[in-house]
């Protein structure tokens, strides 16, 4: 059973909340629309910088990548670097609001590609990483599953692994693998010389076959 906790809601929050449920049509409950909303904020926020938090600092929107305030551009041309700082939601360069490709062409004499030639730091970055890469490794990190329990993942290793060695087993053989599980070893025989015999025993079973017969 999941334990539950009460929240406070701002009043026009929640009647918005419900009339856009009765627009919508289908589930109604109001508990479980909430609960799926703050799982998407946390899945939005786990895609952010650590300690970037778009609530608190104003930033510049690239795209699908966020340039927290504070945020060092950088762009190398001609031997020497030119820097652009993000100022509330803007790009600053010399004093002047500029987008990522207008920076990015102000020292070039040919075109040039903004996320090829730009790299960033943002506040809680330690070193300058190329804006190609920061991109690619968000949409790395959007592509993920959902994390596992450790046993779940055991489990699931546990269940791909018999299939496979199943499988591998299926093209050696030529035959489909055996569902059944693999019979008991025998018992070992007793070499116990029986009543009245004296010479070494050799024989598989205690009785004659001419016994059974005329049994």
């Amino acid at each position: 059973m999941k334990s539950t906790m009460t929240l406070q809601v701002d009043t026009d929050t929640l009647l918005q909340l419900i009339s856009h449920l009765k627009m919508r049509g289908g589930a109604q409950d109001v508990s479980e629309a909430v609960n799926s909303a703050i799982v998407l904020w946390l899945r939005e926020q786990s895609q952010l910088a650590k300690n970037c938090d778009p609530a608190s600092v104003r930033g510049y929107q690239w795209k699908s990548l966020f340039l927290p305030e504070g945020t060092e551009i950088r762009s190398w041309s001609y031997g020497e670097h030119n820097y652009a700082r993000v100022v509330g939601d803007e790009i600053i360069h010399n004093g002047k609001s500029v987008t990522p490709n207008q920076f990015a062409q102000s020292f070039a004499r040919t075109m040039r590609n903004a996320w090829m030639d730009l790299s960033v730091r943002r506040p809680c970055d330690k070193q300058f990483k190329m804006a190609h890469r920061l991109r690619l490794e968000l949409a790395q990190q959007a592509q993920q599953p959902p994390p596992t329990s450790g046993v779940a993942a055991s489990l699931a290793d546990t269940t791909v692994g018999a299939l496979l060695a199943a499988l591998q087993a299926q093209m050696q053989t030529g035959q489909p693998p055996s569902s059944s599980r693999p019979e008991p070893p025998a018992a070992p025989r007793d070499p116990t010389p029986g009543e009245g015999w004296t010479l070494p025993e050799r024989r598989k079973y205690r009785f004659r076959l001419e016994d059974v017969a005329f049994d």
